[in-house]
Parts: C-alpha cells; sequence; structure tokens
C-alpha cells in the first residue's frame, strides 16, 4: 500500500485510494441506523417495560441522524479552520468507541445517552468525507465521484442490513453494535492513504471570504425536501407495499433491496448527465419521484406498487447527487467544509422528519394512499419549479451579449 508522505498537497490531484477510503469513510453515519433495523423488535421486546419505549426505542436508532442534522454546520467550520484529515481521524476513532458502548449496557437511557456523541462523530465524518471529494477531485471526476458515493451508500445499505441481521441472530440485540467497529481499521487506512489538502489562500485571506448565503440556503432548503422525499419511501416501504394487502417482511426486505438499487440506477443516471447539473436535473429527478408517489398511491397491485416505489426511489438517485454537486459549485472553496456541513445538516435532518411529516400528511389525508398523492402533488410542483429555472437561465443565457 503506497502512502502519501506529504502532510499537505495541492487540491484536485486526488486518485482512486483516495476516493475509496473516503467512501469507505462515508457509510459509517449509515450503518449507524440501517445496521439496527434487524433487530428494533428485539430491542422494542427487551424494553418494553420502560415507560414510553414505543418511542424511546426508535429514538436509539435515529437520535444520531438528529446530532448529524444539527452539528453538520459546525464540523464543517471546524474542518475549515483546523483541517479536515485529522479531525476525520479523530471522528471515525470516537464512532468505533461510542458506537460499540451499547454492547456492554443494559439502561436504555444510557444506550440513547451513548447515541448522542456517536452522532456528533458522524457529523463530522459525513461532512468531512463530503468536502473531501471536493478537495481531492474536480470537475467531472468529482461529479463522477459524488454519483459514486451515494450509489455506494444504498448498495452498502442492503449489505447492512443483512449483515445486521446475522450479527442479531448470533449475539442478540446488541449484536450490530459490533459493527461500528469497523470504523477502527478505516481509521487507521485514512491516516495512512489520506492528505491534507492546501488551502489556496493563506488563512488571514481565507479568513475573510464571506459565505455565499444567499446562494447556498435555497439549495439547502432544497436539499431539506429531498431528504424528506427519499427518506419517506425508505421509511414507509413496508405500510406502502401493504397498500395490495399482506406483505411477508421477506418480500418487504426484498423489495427494499430494489429500492436501494433504485437509488444507485438514479445516481449512474445523474453521471451519465452530470453536465446538466443544476435546476435542469433537479427537475427531471423531481418528476421521477413524482410520478413514483402519484404511482404507488393509485395502485393496487404489489408489482405495480413495488415498481412506482422504486421509480421514486430512482428521482431520489438523481436528485441527491445533483444537489450535492450544484451546492458544491457555489461554495468557494475556502468554506467548502461549511458548505457541505449545510448541506450534509438538511439531508440528515430530512432523515430525522420525514416519519413525523408522513404522520401529519397521513392524518390529514386520510390515509397513506392519498397522502402520496398529497407528496407527488407538492414533489411536482418542486420539479415544475425547477424546470422554470433551468428555462429561465437558459434564456438568460441564450440573450448574454457574450453568445
Amino acid at each position: 500500500m503506497t502512502t502519501q508522505t506529504s502532510p499537505v498537497a495541492s487540491m484536485g490531484n486526488g486518485q482512486t485510494r483516495h476516493g475509496v477510503v473516503v467512501l469507505a469513510a462515508s457509510i459509517m453515519p449509515i450503518m449507524a441506523i440501517i445496521s439496527l433495523v434487524p433487530v428494533l423488535p428485539l430491542l422494542e421486546r427487551e424494553f418494553a417495560s420502560v415507560p414510553g419505549s414505543e418511542f424511546l426505542v426508535p429514538m436509539a436508532l435515529t437520535i444520531p441522524a438528529l446530532c448529524v442534522a444539527l452539528f453538520s454546520p459546525l464540523a464543517g467550520w471546524l474542518s475549515d479552520r483546523m483541517g479536515r484529515k485529522r479531525l476525520l481521524v479523530a471522528a471515525l476513532v470516537l464512532y468505533a468507541g461510542f458506537g460499540i458502548v451499547p454492547w456492554f449496557l443494559t439502561d436504555l437511557m444510557l444506550i440513547i445517552a451513548s447515541r448522542i456523541p456517536l452522532g456528533l462523530a458522524e457529523a463530522a465524518i459525513m461532512t468531512i468525507a463530503t468536502a473531501l471529494i471536493g478537495d481531492y477531485f474536480s470537475g467531472e471526476r468529482r461529479e463522477n465521484w459524488i454519483a459514486i458515493q451515494i450509489a455506494t451508500g444504498s448498495i452498502a445499505a442492503i449489505a447492512l442490513i443483512a449483515i445486521g441481521g446475522g450479527l442479531g441472530e448470533l449475539f442478540g440485540s446488541r449484536g450490530p453494535f459490533l459493527l461500528y467497529l469497523v470504523a477502527l481499521p478505516i481509521a487507521l487506512a485514512a491516516a495512512l492513504i489520506l492528505y491534507e489538502p492546501a488551502k489556496p489562500h493563506g488563512d488571514e485571506e481565507a479568513r475573510g471570504v464571506r459565505f455565499p448565503f444567499a446562494a447556498v440556503l435555497p439549495l439547502v432548503a432544497t436539499t431539506l425536501l429531498a431528504g424528506i422525499v427519499f427518506y419517506t419511501v425508505i421509511v414507509q416501504l413496508g405500510p406502502i407495499l401493504q397498500l395490495s394487502g399482506s406483505v411477508s417482511p421477506g418480500v418487504i426486505g426484498l423489495i427494499g433491496a430494489g429500492a436501494n438499487l433504485g437509488v444507485a440506477a438514479g445516481s449512474f443516471l445523474f453521471k451519465r448527465f452530470r453536465r446538466n447539473a443544476g435546476p435542469l436535473l433537479l427537475a427531471l429527478g423531481f418528476a421521477l419521484a413524482a410520478a413514483g408517489y402519484l404511482g404507488a398511491g393509485l395502485s393496487d397491485s404489489l408489482v405495480s406498487i413495488s415498481a412506482f416505489a422504486i421509480l421514486a426511489c430512482v428521482g431520489s438517485g438523481v436528485v441527491l447527487p445533483n444537489m450535492m454537486t450544484w451546492t458544491m459549485r457555489r461554495v468557494p472553496v475556502e468554506t467548502r467544509g461549511r458548505g457541505m456541513g449545510l448541506w450534509t445538516g438538511a439531508f440528515f435532518l430530512g432523515q430525522f422528519i420525514a416519519p413525523l411529516v408522513a404522520v401529519a400528511l397521513i392524518g390529514a389525508a386520510g390515509g397513506l394512499a392519498p397522502a402520496l398523492t398529497l407528496y407527488a402533488a407538492v414533489i411536482a410542483a418542486a420539479a415544475l419549479g425547477a424546470l422554470l429555472v433551468a428555462r429561465s437561465g437558459a434564456s438568460r443565457a441564450a440573450h448574454s451579449p457574450l453568445n
């Protein structure tokens, strides 16, 4: 294995080995929730006597996502100031340390408490990994790696559910927590292989660069919507499929794997048309997602509902790398960590509130099927808005004096 001996190197000259290590690190926050899904029923039975366990047990799974949503901007700011590599390595070590703690605990509240510092580590890992893709690669190579990052996360989720289930079978409800130790060899690889990207300007000059809030905040808000659109299908997949009648857990798991593959397919569709990254691909992705939601809400057979749910995931697979690329293009390199922190925070906030939004809309619409059509209307409106922005930009470019 070749290591990078120079402590600081110029931006944009990353190699495949750097990208692979960054991708491995970026899977860790996904693993924090996905690997525990198979043992959720075991945890619910174990802590059934605890008052409020029906809310507290799921919270033990999802509270790291809330921490990522809240603290990713801070993690990004720190990485801009302190550098990325050391902070990433430290976060991976802390992730492993706090991640394994529940293996030794029998108190639900202590387990939840241990998941809070885990979420802080996740915030740093996800934010820095995303920023490093921007640091190590440029142009089309960067957009290729962004698409690969989204696809890798979706494909890894399939394997992580299976591995988490296997560890649950072997060791009970705490089995999947052993997976968190995987972060240690990844931390070692990051320490040996990654390099600290050089800043284009001195620190004093970099501090004077203003963050483009006006350009970035609309993209962050759109990313929040994209996160809700994506995670609603993932979280509500069982109830959505059961609109066709009774569906076994095995079938739900199989179709869930198909949904994750749909996200990967959408990411590679983005990769194919990445030169159009921005409002045009946003319109395409949201249009696919809207069609998926509408079809799932109006269908009554398992095959058609499954196909439309997967189509919605294909749309999300287009939207997510598109929004990451679009945001990265708008952020100066000196504040890239802060920009990716805001993007990551918005995405994980979407993950956290997606179930809450779903419950509210299902109640307002009078059921899941009409709620899906309501989702479709909102997503279609967002697609239309993005298309109008794309056409407006094309019109301005056509009438520019430079043309």
